[in-house]
């Protein structure tokens, strides 16, 4: 497990500065897909990664071979150095003019060994590993702002944390990781990145006219019901675990699961005995409904013929919704069975049809109330980053979950329990009165039959 208690420390950052690609590029206008620019995806998400000391690299200074290597990577991927601007009906578009990316140079007194087995997010005191912009009345724009912030924080040891945060409109994870290891395959000496990118955003526009074919529940919200308690239960009341699926817990779900679908996969397996524990323990009344939304990847799909290298967010939300009452008596595997039937509704045509909708009603955020949101980033190999130092002691998401919300919004990664068991770990935030209970209901569906 992670070190709980920190050396007493002070991050000591030098002036941010902006890099700009090492070469001439295009200056030039490009349009982001009506996928990119949506409500929800305007926020940076936030990634760190830590390194130990590598003998074969002393007296190297990792912050200068990874600006330089960053500002080759930013001639291929060129519109990662614009900034974004807002059209008629908030469409967003990247004026190319080489402005930069924020990065920032930093030391401090800690050594790699300090953090302990860091294993899942949140990772320790990570607000002084990344950089940060302005907010404005607490929110952050994205706007006229740079798409990448990046801090390379040097380790008394040798080694050094690398944190970034990419404006999620330019980018989702696969794509940021493919931007990432641009940088680090240009660092370890390659000539150039072994993958080209490619924009390819017309691939997810809006068709003419917009005609939405589903009906998209995760852009409205839940039908009745009082106001849920995870939106208004201030911070100092919510309590933060990270449970652990390894291989006991997914045998004991697939016990459980009807024999037709006991060869569900991890994930859907893990996303339906959350969702069940997790309503449980809110204590939601038997008439209102609730949701788990979770992100479908459509990289690998048939119907969705995207360019190689392309980066830009190739993915929808799909929800899965019932009432508390029939969610709870009807267990885990009526749980199972609306995450697949949610899972596989994700087509090109579906993607489109979300496209449209954001065209048609200005974009907006997805649905938060009494609803569970996952993202599944335990296949984006982060740990696979090597800028040359080998492998990443951590890599991975800064936080627990994205937004301001805790608990609404959930990562699930991969680790090593406490046996050091491959797993899924999943950061759980809940009311304190709720989490016991949650404990209870998880315990219950993953013990051995």
């Amino acid at each position: 497990m992670a070190s709980s208690l920190l050396p007493a420390f002070a991050v000591r950052r030098g002036e941010p500065v902006l890099v700009a690609p090492a070469e001439q590029t295009p200056r030039e206008t490009k349009t982001l897909s009506d996928i990119d620019d949506g409500e929800g995806m305007r926020f940076y998400s936030s990634g760190i990664h830590l390194y130990r000391a590598n003998p074969d690299k002393q007296g190297v200074d990792p912050a200068a071979v990874i600006r330089e290597a960053l500002a080759r990577a930013l001639v291929p991927y060129y519109p990662l150095a614009g900034r974004l601007r807002e059209e008629a009906g908030r469409k967003l578009v990247v004026d190319c003019e080489a402005q930069g990316v924020m990065f920032v140079e930093a030391d401090v007194d800690l050594t790699a060994a300090d953090f302990g087995d860091v294993q899942s997010p949140p990772f320790p005191c990570f607000e002084q590993f990344i950089l940060e912009s302005t907010t404005v009345a607490g929110v952050e724009p994205v706007i006229d702002r740079p798409l990448l912030y990046i801090q390379v924080t040097r380790l008394k040891c040798g080694g050094f944390i690398f944190g970034q945060r990419f404006c999620h409109c330019v980018a989702d994870a696969p794509g940021g990781m493919q931007f990432e290891k641009a940088v680090c395959e240009l660092a370890c000496g390659a000539a150039a990145p072994s993958i080209t990118p490619a924009w390819g955003r017309e691939m997810f526009m809006a068709r003419q006219p917009p005609q939405p074919t589903y009906q998209h529940l995760e852009y409205s919200e839940p039908a009745g019901g009082s106001v849920d308690r995870m939106l208004t239960t201030p911070p100092g009341d919510v309590a933060r675990v990270p449970f652990f699926f390894g291989p006991r817990e997914i045998a004991g779900l697939r016990q459980r699961a009807p024999p037709h679908m006991s060869r569900s996969s991890r994930f859907e397996l893990v996303a339906a005995c959350i969702w069940l524990g997790r309503t449980a323990a809110l204590g939601y009344g038997a008439d209102e409904e609730v949701r788990l939304s979770f992100i479908v990847n459509a990289r690998g799909r048939r119907d969705v013929p995207l360019p190689e290298g392309f980066y830009g967010n190739a993915f929808a939300y799909s929800v899965a919704a019932t009432t508390a009452g029939e969610l709870c008596a009807g267990g885990l595997g009526y749980a199972l069975e609306l995450v697949k039937k949610a899972k596989s509704a994700v087509t090109y045509d579906y993607l489109l049809s979300v496209a449209d909708l954001m065209v048609l009603r200005g974009r907006p955020l997805f649905a938060l109330s009494r609803t569970y949101i996952v993202s599944d980033v335990s296949h984006a190999g982060f740990k696979s980053v090597d800028f040359g130092w080998g492998e990443a002691v951590y890599g991975g998401p800064a936080k627990g979950g994205e937004g301001p919300i805790p608990g609404v919004t959930n990562y699930f990664s991969r680790s090593k329990n406490g046996k050091g068991e491959e797993s899924t770990v999943v950061p759980i935030s809940l009311p304190k009165d709720a989490m016991d209970k949650f404990q209870l209901e998880v315990e219950g569906l993953t013990a051995e039959i």
